[in-house]
C-alpha cells in the first residue's frame, strides 16, 4: 500500500472516530435552562449562545408556541424531549451539533400509527378528575377535548369530568383552564381502564419539568364557552385595577352588559337588570347582598374562591327564582397537598387564610379572614362617600326662595365634626373530605358584616346671607350596620361513569338596620325652637333550602339534567319615621318548592339543542308557575359559532325600591304575594354569533326581555280620598308596572400575547310602564344607553401592568320642585313633595380611568407581589346621587359625588 493511500485510510478512520466522538459528546452534553413564558424561537438562540447547539427548524412552524421551564442538568436528548412535549413538534440530532426541528406527524392523531401505540379499543367512555398540581384543588368548569374530534366536556363543579365515544384508546386530550397551562394527555390502552388524575399548573410556576404556554392560556376570562356565559378566576384578573385585593365583582363589571358605572355598588347590573335579579351562589347558598363600605369591596375574599361562572341570561333550568342572571361561586377546598397560608395588606384591610389536608390525606380545610381598620387612607374614603357637597357641584337653591346655598357646597350647614367609627370584615372556612374515590362531602361556612357610624355635629352662626346673629345647631345619628351568614352541608356522588348527583342542605340569612335621626336647635335674635325628625329600617331575612341536582350522560349526544328544590323564607321589614309612625310592618312566610328537568342533545357535532322545564309551587299564593327553557349552538365552521337562547323565569323573594327623593332611594327584601306586591316574571329572547381564533374572540348577542310584575314604594303621591281626618295607609303606597329591556353586547378579546384584554360595547335600553308615574313609559333607574369598556393587562417579565377605562352615559332621575306638609292626628308631621316626571332629568356622563402595576418576587421559597393601584387618575367628579331637604323653606339639592382620584398600595405573600 502506498503512503498515499495509507494517509487517506487512516484520514477517514480519523475522521469516523472523531465525528462520532462529537456525536457522542453532543449527545452527553448536559444542559440546564429556566424559562418563563419565552417563545421558542427565542429559546433555540439562548442554547446556541450558551451550548453551541444549531438548530434547524421551520419558523411558521414554532410561531405562536411560548414555554415556561426550568431544569437540573439534562443530557441534550432528554432536555429536548421535554422541551418539545406538547408542542407538535419532535427532533433529530444531526453531529455535530445540530438539531433538526420538524412536526410529530402522530401529535393530535386519534388514529395513531399501531407499530407506535396498538388500539386495543374503540368507541370508549374516558372520565377523570381535574386538579391543580400544586395545592390538590379541583378545577371545576375546566374544558376536556379530544383533539382531531369535536367530542369534549368541561368538569362539573367538583372537577369531574365523562366523556363517551371517544373514537380510540390511544385519542389525545386536551385541558385547559383559565390561569393555567393547557395539558396533553395521551390515552393509551393501559389507562384508559382507570379514572384519570389530570393535575394543571398555574401560569408563571417553576416547573420542574416543562410546561407548554399555548398562548390561549394567557386570557383574562373565558366568553366563548356557552350562550351569555362568561367564566373567570380570582387568578387570571389578578393584575387588573382594584383598590388593593383582588375583586371578582368589579371584574365582572367591566364586561360587556353588565353596567360598570355603579362605582357605589359591588351588585352586578346585568342588561337592565338591578343586583336583586340576580341569583348569587356561593358553594351552593344563596347570597343576598354583596358589599362591603358603601360597595366598593365586594363582600367576597378572593383568597377562598377558585371559579366564578356567569350566567347573563338565557340560564338553565337548573337555576330559579331570578329574573336576570346567575352568578355562581365555587370556593376553595384547601390544599390538599401539604400546608399553605398567605397574607394581604392594603391601606383599607388585612386579609389572610390557612389551608392543609387532613391527616389521613383524604380531605383539605381552608379558613380565610378580612377585615378594615382605620387607617388615614379608610378615613378619607369614608368621608368622600358620606360627607356632602363638593365644592362647584355642591348644594343649590331649588325652590322655596332665591338664596343661594353657602360657598363651597354643602346643606348650609357650619363645619361638621365628623368621627366615623367603621369597620368591615368576612370569613370563610371550608372543609371538604373524600370518604371513598365517588364521594366527596363538605361543609362551607361564610359570615360578612359591616358597621357605619356617620353622626355628627354641625354648628354655624351665620346662614348664608342672613343676619350675624342667627345661629344654627344640629346633631345627627347615623348608624348603618347590614351583614350576610350562610353555610351549606354538600354531598356528591358518582353511582357511575355516566350518572352523577349533589345532594346539599343551606342556611342564608341577610340583615340590614339604619338608624338615622337628628336634632336640629335654631336661635334667632329673642327666639329659639328645635326640630327633630329621623328614621328607623330593619330589614331581616332568612332563606332554608334543599336541593337535589342529578346528571346523567346517556350517550356522547345526549345528557339528561333533572332535580328538585325546596326553600322556606322568613322575611321581616320594619320602618318608621320620628319614632312614632309605623310606615310598614312586615313579616313574611312562604314555601317555594320546585322541580326541573332538561336534555341537551347533539346532532352531527354541530348543533346542539338544550330544552329544559322548571315547576315551581309558591305556597303564599298556592299556585303552580311553569317556566320553559330553550337554547341552541351550532357550529357553521370550527370558527363561527351561532347562538339563541328563549325562556320564561320568575321571582318570589324580591327587593323593592323606597323612593327617597330626600335622602337618596333605598331598597328592602320582602315575600310577593299577588296583591300589592306581585310575583316578578321575564321572558329572555337572546340570539348571537362569535368568530374565534387562537389569537382573538369577537362576540356579538342582542337581547329582548319583557319584565312583569314589577314593584316599587314611594310617598310622593296622596292616596284619593286622603283629608284632614284620614289616616294614612302606608300599603297603598306600593306602585306596580312593566318594563322592557334591550340591547346589543359587542366584545372584541385580544387572548395572547404580552399585551391581553378586551374592548366591550353595550347598547342598551330599560323602559319601565306604572300607571301611577304617567301615561307613558319612563326610563327605569339603571338605564344606561351607550357603555365602552377599555380593558388591557401587560406583562413584561415578573411586572404586570393592567389599565381600564369606563364611558357611560349619565343615568336618569327625579327630582322634586316643591315641598308641602301634612299633620298627621298624632301630631307630627308628614313631608310630601312636589316632584317633577318619573326620571325625567339624567345625571352627567360617567367616565374614568384607572391604571396599575404588580412586580412579582420571591422571598426565600415564598412567593410575594407588591403593587400599587390608581382608581380614577384624572380625578373625574362623577355625580353619584342628588340629596334635598327644607331648611327654613328653602329646598336645597346636593350634589353626592364618587370617589376622585384615590392610590391604593397592596402587599401579597403566599408560603407556597
Amino acid at each position: 500500500m502506498s503512503c498515499k493511500h495509507l494517509a487517506m485510510c487512516l484520514g477517514a478512520v480519523f475522521l469516523l472516530f472523531s465525528t462520532k466522538i462529537i456525536a457522542q459528546d453532543m449527545a452527553n452534553t448536559k444542559i440546564k435552562v429556566t424559562y418563563v413564558d419565552e417563545p421558542l424561537d427565542l429559546v433555540f438562540l439562548n442554547l446556541k449562545l450558551s451550548y453551541g447547539l444549531n438548530f434547524e427548524y421551520s419558523e411558521a412552524e414554532v410561531k405562536g408556541i411560548r414555554l415556561s421551564m426550568s431544569t437540573p442538568k439534562l443530557p441534550v436528548n432528554e432536555a429536548m424531549m421535554m422541551l418539545l412535549q406538547g408542542t407538535g413538534l419532535t427532533f433529530e440530532l444531526k453531529p455535530p451539533k445540530t438539531i433538526v426541528i420538524f412536526k410529530d406527524k402522530n401529535f393530535g392523531k386519534t388514529d395513531l400509527d399501531p407499530s407506535e401505540f396498538e388500539v386495543k379499543n374503540r368507541n370508549i367512555t374516558v372520565s377523570g378528575t381535574i386538579k391543580d398540581k400544586a395545592s390538590g384543588e379541583t378545577l371545576p368548569y375546566a374544558s376536556v377535548q379530544v383533539r382531531g374530534t369535536t367530542l369534549g366536556n368541561t368538569t362539573n363543579g367538583d372537577g369531574y369530568f365523562t366523556i363517551q365515544g371517544v373514537p380510540t384508546d390511544t385519542a389525545i386530550l386536551e385541558i385547559s383552564y383559565l390561569g393555567y397551562h393547557t395539558r396533553y394527555f395521551r390515552l393509551t390502552p393501559e389507562n384508559v381502564k382507570q379514572d384519570f388524575l389530570i393535575e394543571m399548573t398555574v401560569i408563571g410556576e417553576m416547573l420542574q419539568e416543562v410546561v407548554i404556554v399555548a398562548e390561549k392560556e394567557d386570557q383574562l376570562l373565558k366568553a366563548s364557552s356557552g350562550i351569555s356565559t362568561i367564566g373567570i378566576t380570582p387568578a387570571a384578573v389578578a393584575s387588573l385595577p382594584s383598590y388593593g385585593e383582588k375583586d371578582i365583582f368589579r371584574s365582572l363589571q367591566l364586561l360587556p352588559g353588565v353596567s360598570g358605572s355603579n362605582e357605589s355598588s359591588s351588585g352586578l347590573y346585568v342588561r337592565g337588570g338591578t343586583p336583586d335579579q340576580n341569583l348569587v351562589l356561593f358553594d351552593e347558598f344563596t347570597v343576598y347582598h354583596v358589599d362591603h363600605l358603601f360597595g366598593f369591596f365586594s363582600a367576597f375574599n378572593s383568597n377562598a374562591i377558585k371559579d366564578v361562572q356567569l350566567y347573563k341570561g338565557g340560564f338553565d333550568a337548573k337555576y330559579g327564582g331570578r329574573l336576570s342572571s346567575v352568578v355562581e361561586l365555587t370556593g376553595k377546598d384547601g390544599n390538599t397537598e401539604r400546608l399553605n397560608m398567605g397574607l394581604g395588606l392594603s391601606l383599607l384591610s388585612v386579609n389572610g387564610y390557612v389551608e392543609a389536608p387532613f391527616a389521613d390525606g383524604k380531605g383539605s380545610f381552608l379558613v380565610a379572614g378580612r377585615r378594615s381598620f382605620q387607617s388615614k387612607f379608610y378615613s378619607n374614603l369614608f368621608d368622600d362617600f358620606t360627607n356632602i357637597g363638593d365644592g362647584p357641584g355642591g348644594s343649590t337653591n331649588t325652590g322655596g326662595g332665591s338664596q343661594p346655598g353657602p360657598p363651597g357646597g354643602g346643606r348650609g350647614f357650619g363645619q361638621q365634626e365628623v368621627q366615623p367609627t367603621s369597620y368591615f370584615y368576612d370569613l370563610n372556612a371550608k372543609a371538604t373530605y373524600r370518604p371513598s374515590k365517588k364521594d366527596i362531602v363538605f361543609i362551607s361556612f361564610y359570615n360578612g358584616k359591616d358597621n357605619l357610624d356617620n353622626s355628627r355635629d354641625a354648628n354655624t352662626s351665620a346662614f348664608g346671607n342672613r343676619p350675624i346673629n342667627f345661629n344654627f345647631q344640629r346633631e345627627s345619628v347615623d348608624l348603618t350596620n347590614w351583614g350576610n351568614w350562610g353555610t351549606a352541608v354538600k354531598w356528591s356522588r358518582r353511582w357511575n361513569d355516566h350518572f352523577y348527583s349533589n345532594a346539599n342542605i343551606s342556611y342564608s340569612n341577610y340583615f340590614s338596620k339604619r338608624d338615622r335621626h337628628n336634632s336640629t336647635t335654631i336661635t334667632r335674635e329673642d327666639s329659639t325652637f328645635t326640630i327633630s325628625n329621623g328614621n328607623f329600617e330593619y330589614n331581616n331575612l332568612k332563606d332554608y333550602t334543599l336541593k337535589l341536582d342529578n346528571e346523567w350522560q346517556l350517550s356522547h349526544q345526549n345528557q339528561l339534567e333533572f332535580g328538585a328544590q325546596a326553600t322556606y323564607n322568613d322575611i321581616r321589614y320594619k320602618y318608621t319615621q320620628n319614632d312614632t309612625l309605623n310606615v310598614l310592618n312586615r313579616t313574611d312566610k312562604g314555601l317555594i318548592t320546585s322541580a326541573y328537568l332538561q336534555d341537551r342533545h347533539t346532532f352531527n357535532d354541530k348543533l346542539i339543542l338544550k330544552g329544559g322545564l322548571r315547576m315551581t309551587h309558591y305556597g303564599v299564593t298556592g299556585k303552580i308557575y311553569t317556566e320553559p327553557r330553550a337554547s341552541l349552538t351550532y357550529l357553521l365552521t370550527d370558527r363561527i359559532k351561532l347562538k339563541a337562547a328563549w325562556g320564561k323565569y320568575r321571582q318570589f323573594a324580591t327587593r323593592i325600591v323606597r323612593e327617597d327623593i330626600q335622602q337618596g332611594s333605598r331598597d328592602f327584601w320582602l315575600l310577593a304575594n299577588d296583591e300589592n306586591v306581585p310575583i316578578g316574571a321575564a321572558m329572555h329572547h337572546i340570539a348571537g354569533a362569535s368568530y374565534e381564533t387562537s389569537t382573538w374572540l369577537f362576540d356579538v348577542e342582542a337581547y329582548y326581555k319583557n319584565l312583569d310584575g314589577l314593584s316599587e314604594y314611594t310617598t310622593r303621591f296622596t292616596p284619593s280620598g286622603f283629608g284632614p281626618n284620614s289616616t294614612l295607609d302606608y300599603e297603598e303606597f306600593f306602585y306596580t308596572g312593566t318594563g322592557k329591556a334591550k340591547g346589543v353586547e359587542l366584545l372584541t378579546q385580544k387572548k395572547i400575547g404580552k399585551l391581553t384584554g378586551w374592548l366591550g360595547y353595550t347598547l342598551g335600553e330599560v323602559l319601565y310602564d306604572f300607571d301611577a308615574f304617567g301615561d307613558k313609559p319612563f326610563h327605569a333607574n339603571q338605564d344606561v344607553t351607550h357603555e365602552v369598556k377599555l380593558v388591557g393587562n401587560y406583562k413584561l417579565g415578573q411586572w404586570a401592568f393592567g389599565a381600564t377605562f369606563i364611558y357611560a352615559t349619565g343615568k336618569p332621575y327625579t327630582a322634586p320642585t316643591g315641598f308641602y306638609q301634612v299633620n298627621l292626628l298624632d301630631g307630627s308631621t308628614a313631608d310630601f313633595f312636589e316632584v317633577s316626571g318619573k326620571n325625567a332629568f339624567r345625571l352627567p356622563a360617567y367616565h374614568r380611568v384607572d391604571i396599575s402595576a404588580t412586580y412579582d418576587f420571591r422571598l426565600g421559597r415564598s412567593k410575594a407581589n407588591l403593587g400599587l393601584s390608581l382608581f380614577n387618575i384624572y380625578n373625574r367628579k362623577n355625580t353619584w346621587y342628588k340629596e334635598y331637604e327644607v331648611v327654613e323653606g328653602e329646598l336645597l339639592e346636593t350634589n353626592v359625588s364618587l370617589l376622585g382620584l384615590t392610590p391604593s398600595l397592596f402587599f401579597n405573600w403566599t408560603l407556597r
